[in-house]
Order: C-alpha cells, then sequence, then structure tokens
C-alpha cells in the first residue's frame, strides 16, 4: 500500500467516473490497494444506476464493502448523459422544464443517505439560449431550495461546484447562490482546483480561501487556463503544492479526490502516478512549512543577536534538509537548487529589513567566502532574491554580488555556475560575461533552464558564439547539445540595454 509522506488533514481520494472501464468493486479494491482514503462516486453508467429497480440491495452491498475498505465517500452528480440520451447534462436546474433534474439530485440525496456520504455535488448547468441570466437565478434558487429542503430531512450536506461556462461558474456565483437562499446551512461549496486557473480571478488560493469553512469537496486536477480539460498532475497549469497548502491552512478535513473524467484507458497507472504526484506535492509542502518555521525563528535570532548569523545559516541544511526543490524535473537540484539552498537565500532576502547595505554586503561576502559549496549556493540564491524583490539595489550590495557571481562563474562547479546565472546575474551582470555564463552552462551539460530572463537577453552575438561552438562540435565529430539549437532559435537583440565590457 501507497501512502502520503505523512498525514494530511483531508483524504484523498479519486473519482470513479475516471474508471469506467471498470466495474465499481474492482475500483474499490484497487484505490484501496493504492492508498486512497475515499472514492468520490459518480452516479448513473457504469458504476451505480440511481434508476436501477434492485438500488436498494445494491445500496446495502455497497456500504458494506466501503465499511470493509474504510472508503470515505462524496457523491457526484455530473453524469453526462444520464437523464438525456442526446444533449449531455439536461435537463439543467436552470432549463425551463427541470424535474428530471430535480427528481434525479433527489435520489442522489436518498443514496447519500444510504451509503452515509459526506456530500452531494452538484452544478447550475448552462443557461439555455435565450434566457436571460436572472430568469436562470430564479430557477436555480427554485430547485435547489426544493433539493435543500429533501436534504435536511435526510441529514444530507449538497455542494455546489463552481464550473467554467455555468451560471455558477466561481465561487463568488456560489456564495450568491446562498445569499439569495438566505445562507442555508446545507448548501457549501465543491471546487475543483483545475478550473480555477480557468475563470477564478484569484486563482487557486484565492477560490479556496473565498470557499473557507464552506468548502465541503475538493476535486484535484490539472488544467491550463485557456481551456476545461482537466489533464493529470504536470500537463497543467496547477500549482498542486499551494493547493494542498491552502487547504492544510484552512484545516480542511473532507474529501479531495482526483478528478480525471476522460482517461480511464489508463485509469490504474493514473491512479498510481496521481498519488505519486500529490505525495510529492505534499512534501514540497511540509518543507517549505519546516523552512518558514526555520526562517522565523533564525530571522528573530539574528535580529536580537546578529552575531548568531553564521551558525544559523551553516545549520540549514540539518534543520530543513537538502532534497530537490523540484525533484521531478531537477532531482539532482543542480537547476533550483534543494530546500537548504532556497532557505539560505530566503534568510539573507529577509536580513534586508534590518541590516543597512553596507553591512549586508559585507554579511553576503562573509557568509560566501567561509561557506562551503551548498552554502555559497545559498548565497547566490539569496542575491537573486534580493534582485528580484528590487530592481536597484544599493550600491555597496550591488558590488558585493558582483564580485561573487563573477566568482562563482569562474569555478567548475555545476550548482554554482547555475545558482549564478538567476535573477541577479539577468538584472546586473553585464552582456560579455552573461554570454559566456550562458555557453558554460552548455559546455557543462548544464540545462539552460537555469538562466533567468534568458529569451530577454538572448541576443545575435550570442547566436554566433553558439554557432561558432557547434562548428567547432561537428568539425570534432561530436553531438551538438539540444541548448545551442535552443540558443540559435532564441536569439534576437535584447529588450533592455545593459553595458557592453
Amino acid at each position: 500500500m501507497t501512502t502520503m509522506a505523512s498525514p494530511v488533514p483531508f483524504s484523498i481520494g479519486y473519482g470513479t467516473n475516471g474508471f469506467t472501464d471498470h466495474p465499481l468493486s474492482d475500483v474499490l479494491e484497487l484505490l484501496h490497494e493504492l492508498g486512497y482514503g475515499s472514492v468520490a462516486l459518480t452516479l448513473g453508467h457504469p458504476h451505480l444506476d440511481p434508476f436501477a429497480p434492485d438500488l436498494d440491495a445494491r445500496l446495502s452491498s455497497l456500504r458494506s464493502r466501503l465499511d470493509e475498505l474504510e472508503l470515505r465517500l462524496v457523491i457526484e452528480t455530473g453524469t453526462r448523459f444520464l437523464l438525456n440520451r442526446r444533449e449531455k447534462h439536461r435537463p439543467a436546474l436552470v432549463d425551463e422544464e427541470a424535474a428530471a433534474r430535480v427528481d434525479f439530485l433527489r435520489r442522489a440525496v436518498d443514496i447519500a443517505a444510504v451509503l452515509d456520504a459526506e456530500c452531494v455535488s452538484f452544478f447550475s448547468g448552462i443557461l439555455p439560449p435565450g434566457t436571460s441570466p436572472e430568469s436562470g437565478w430564479q430557477r436555480l434558487e427554485t430547485r435547489v431550495a426544493e433539493v435543500l429542503g429533501h436534504a435536511a430531512e435526510n441529514g444530507v450536506l449538497l455542494a455546489i461546484e463552481p464550473e467554467p461556462g455555468m451560471l455558477v461558474e466561481t465561487v463568488a456565483d456560489a456564495l450568491e447562490l446562498r445569499r439569495r437562499l438566505g445562507n442555508p446551512r446545507g448548501l457549501r461549496v465543491t471546487v475543483d482546483i483545475g478550473h480555477c486557473v480557468v475563470v477564478e480571478p484569484g486563482g487557486v488560493r484565492g477560490a479556496l480561501m473565498e470557499a473557507g469553512e464552506l468548502l465541503a469537496n475538493v476535486q484535484l486536477d490539472d488544467m491550463r487556463s485557456a481551456a476545461h480539460e482537466h489533464l493529470p498532475f504536470g500537463e497543467g497549469e496547477v500549482d498542486v503544492p499551494l493547493a494542498l497548502a491552502t487547504l492544510a491552512e484552512l484545516d480542511y478535513r473532507g474529501v479531495a479526490a482526483v478528478e480525471l473524467p476522460r482517461h480511464s484507458f489508463d485509469a490504474p497507472g493514473l491512479a498510481v502516478r496521481s498519488m505519486a504526484a500529490l505525495q510529492a506535492a505534499w512534501r514540497d509542502v511540509q518543507a517549505s512549512q519546516a523552512a518558514e518555521q526555520w526562517l522565523q525563528e533564525s530571522t528573530g535570532r539574528i535580529a536580537a543577536d546578529p552575531g548568531a548569523l553564521p551558525g544559523i545559516f551553516v545549520a540549514a541544511g540539518r534543520r530543513v534538509g537538502r532534497s530537490p526543490v523540484h525533484p521531478d524535473t531537477d532531482p539532482t537540484g543542480v537547476l533550483h537548487g534543494s530546500s537548504s539552498d532556497y532557505a539560505r537565500g530566503e534568510l539573507i532576502r529577509r536580513l534586508k529589513q534590518f541590516l543597512p547595505p553596507e553591512d549586508l554586503a559585507g554579511t553576503v561576502l562573509s557568509l560566501y567566502d567561509r561557506g562551503d559549496s551548498s552554502e555559497r549556493r545559498g548565497v547566490l540564491r539569496g542575491l537573486g532574491s534580493l534582485a528580484a524583490e528590487d530592481p536597484d539595489l544599493p550600491a555597496p550590495v550591488l558590488a558585493a554580488g558582483l564580485r561573487l557571481t563573477v566568482e562563482a562563474l569562474r569555478t567548475n562547479e555545476t550548482g554554482l555556475v547555475a545558482a549564478a546565472v538567476g535573477p541577479f546575474a539577468a538584472a546586473y551582470l553585464d552582456q560579455h560575461n552573461w554570454r559566456h555564463a550562458v555557453l558554460k552552462l552548455v559546455f557543462m551539460g548544464v540545462s539552460l533552464a537555469a538562466v533567468t530572463d534568458l529569451d530577454d537577453r538572448a541576443d545575435d552575438e550570442l547566436a554566433r558564439m553558439a554557432a561558432d561552438f557547434a562548428a567547432e562540435r561537428q568539425a570534432a565529430g561530436r553531438p551538438v547539445p539540444d541548448d545551442v539549437v535552443l540558443l540559435l532559435n532564441r536569439a534576437a537583440s535584447p529588450t533592455v540595454s545593459r553595458k557592453e565590457s
């Protein structure tokens, strides 16, 4: 069995609509074996027909199996053609005639009561042509009020899910529905974190925080901002660690289920990979939390006793760990650094709060000169953080940063060189040295993903240098690295004027 790195306050689940080629009994067993603690059961074909003549017997058997496997449950009602074989999700609650939808939701409530489900999740629907928004709201209020009454009688929570393109599209819309209905306790909110990058003004964190204590159900997936398409983790733009961290901050205790309704062709594999991705995301959250705790403690100690800084800086690795910041894409930590690199760099950024420029410059020089490779990476990352925050660094800090950046670029340590081509170099390193730094990465076999603002600074001279390098490799019968081709394709006149030397 696979488990999360350490307990999370909510239950990680998986949606049955991502397992439509498996019988429900197999789905439950597979999810249990993979360490999922809950299931989001979509009513309808192929798993549980809410209109089946033997529904009571099926529910009794299902309830027993859920108890045996200790799986928590939420009910989802997003089956596409359950009520109309020709039109997806019709009739909707906002349609002129919606009796079939209301009856279905009442049945979903009855099923939830028998199965002890934590909520019934539903959506508003897309306004039919020619229907005004206010007419849609009036219809929605009336129908939801009816279902709410039935749910209250059965002790079942309802959770409305904002969906892109529907009348209730955002969390703000869901809260508006609650307001119109008098803020009933039995009506909560479902948030799909993928939808957040498509329609939510505040993104994932903003939507979850807006839902707050009303959050009753969460769906987990990746998505791109340009399209409402559920994707496996890593294929879209969703910041999954941020989503998990926000849920933990809210002390959310409900179900958070993976939602991949178009991926049943690879359901078992995706269930494995989804759990692994969520485990990695949670480890990132824990690392960030440990780093933040260390930073707060360390900043306070240094403010009270500046002499404590060297010892604190050295101890960062023991306190926050040395795991790579992006283990999936950068398992060695060369490109983006380790957790201790980040913590040390962030500590240097925070020193600016109470150290005058001259002292800050002297501090970074001292920490670098006396430090080992990991401590020096932390200093370079800190210079990058300072440059990213302040486009006009004080002269003493700028001078110190340039000295250390140039010194790091003279070494043959891949981690130091990668750390030296970050935001500080992008903002302040002269074009001559910057070009040679980029080519040095290519020569060392370090990905140009380490370089900040590569597109902005690449120019014709860099392209010429890259072409010469490629010609030398070809003449020697050696392969040309892909990043050389990348440089040739990206090269253009720099958008920002910088001093040549």
